[in-house]
């Protein structure tokens, strides 16, 4: 907040869930109440902050927090994104605002429109700029900034910081200050991990039986394909466990009544594809499922940052086939840190596959720093499902949950 209130361009380094939306906002909010005014002509108001997001639940968000934090400043926002119709948006930019929170390509579609210019922009704020960089939006991003006067602060955040997240630095931020909030990579140290080896065929069954015996009432779950979330919701909702997708085919207004049923508690079960992976805050999450472990190892934190958020705990459980165990150990590699293992009784995968799978490098180590290794290469945490991370017992057997109970 001082370097944005000295001016610096900034270059962060955040994981999700650590307050990094009012680290930029609230200085940006101070730095322009000097151009707050009550006038109704638009052109008292024009946009003087930029702030693009991946996607349209980030940028609702941000948005959000923009008018909580901005109730008793006379400065107006609003927000862009695609999806939805562009009427009401273009009626809001015609009226004017000094603070625009969009995504790229919207952005672009009011800028062709005639709707937008940036002559008086001060402020440009680029989050989630690793995500821009893996959904594709560097060419849309690089003519935005082009289309923005030279003289102007920039903030870039990110939750990773690659060396193409550096080159995208280099080109558009100028003698930046670093800040970095956790370490590289890191997962947040209040959840508690958990992998449980099954067989792929059998990870919808498992995770029905798992939400069901052990009373998970509000999980996150994530798929690797938006056809495989339709899937997974439409066979949990068979299996009784009330259930609903949101990925970027559902329409804005699907994907908002979708989160609501989730956040109320409606809907058990969230299916999400990676389009949820930045942006969701939901208040005191308390478990988040990988049922496809992610492509990328980067994208194992992003997901489980929905969970453990502002000083809260949480459990990210990973159910994990045999075809996707080095995905596993490039997760672990990412952290730091070996996850434990556990096996679910009538859901082992084939026993040959077993060992390779719950075996543990000597110097792992558990999210509290604790050695997690034995003399014997082998690791396994009798964990709980119920959020808790239980006693470790080192170079033991996996300690099987109950036998599942049929009727």
């Amino acid at each position: 907040i001082p370097l944005v209130l000295a001016g610096r361009d900034l270059m962060g380094a955040a994981q999700t869930g650590t307050g990094k939306t009012a680290g930029f906002v609230l200085p940006i909010l101070r730095r322009l109440l000097q151009h707050a005014n009550s006038s109704a002509s638009p052109a008292r108001h024009p946009v003087r902050a930029l702030i693009l997001t991946p996607t349209r639940e980030l940028a609702v968000q941000v948005e959000e927090s923009v008018r909580i934090y901005g109730k008793y400043v006379p400065l107006r926002a609003t927000v862009v994104y695609g999806g939805v119709p562009m009427d009401p948006q273009t009626q809001a930019l015609r009226r004017g605002v000094e603070i625009l929170v969009a995504t790229p390509g919207r952005l672009l579609d009011h800028v062709q429109q005639k709707i937008l210019y940036f002559p008086q922009v001060e402020f440009f704020v680029l989050d989630e700029a690793d995500r821009m960089l893996d959904m594709g939006f560097m060419p849309d991003v690089k003519r935005i900034i082009g289309l923005l006067p030279k003289k102007r602060q920039n903030l870039l955040f990110s939750a990773t910081l690659s060396e193409e997240i550096k080159r995208l630095a280099d080109f558009f931020l100028h003698d930046p200050v670093m800040v970095a909030v956790a370490r590289r990579n890191s997962a947040a140290e209040a959840i508690t991990h958990l992998a449980i080896p099954v067989a792929r065929e059998r990870k919808r069954e498992l995770l029905a039986y798992l939400v069901q015996d052990r009373g998970w009432n509000q999980v996150l779950v994530f798929c690797a394909t938006r056809l495989g979330a339709n899937r997974l919701a439409y066979q949990m909702n068979k299996d009784g466990v009330h259930a609903t997708a949101i990925h970027g085919d559902k329409t804005q207004s699907e994907r908002e009544i979708a989160l609501e049923d989730f956040k109320s508690g409606k809907v058990r079960v969230l299916v999400a594809t990676d389009v949820a992976a930045r942006g969701l805050d939901i208040e005191d999450l308390p478990r988040v499922v990988n049922f496809d472990l992610p492509g990328a190892a980067e994208d194992y934190v992003h997901r489980i940052g929905r969970t453990g958020r502002a000083g809260a705990t949480g459990e990210a459980v990973a159910l994990v086939s045999p075809d996707e165990h080095e995905r596993l150990e490039a997760i672990e590699a990412m952290i730091k840190f070996k996850i434990p293992r556990q096996l679910v009784p009538g859901y082992e995968p084939d026993s040959r596959v077993v060992s390779s799978m719950i075996g543990a490098p000597d110097h792992a180590r558990g999210r509290n720093g604790e050695r997690g290794g034995s003399r014997g290469g082998r690791s396994v945490e009798r964990g709980r499902l119920d959020g808790g991370s239980g006693p470790r017992d080192r170079g033991a057997r996996p300690t099987p949950l109950p036998p599942r109970q049929r009727p």
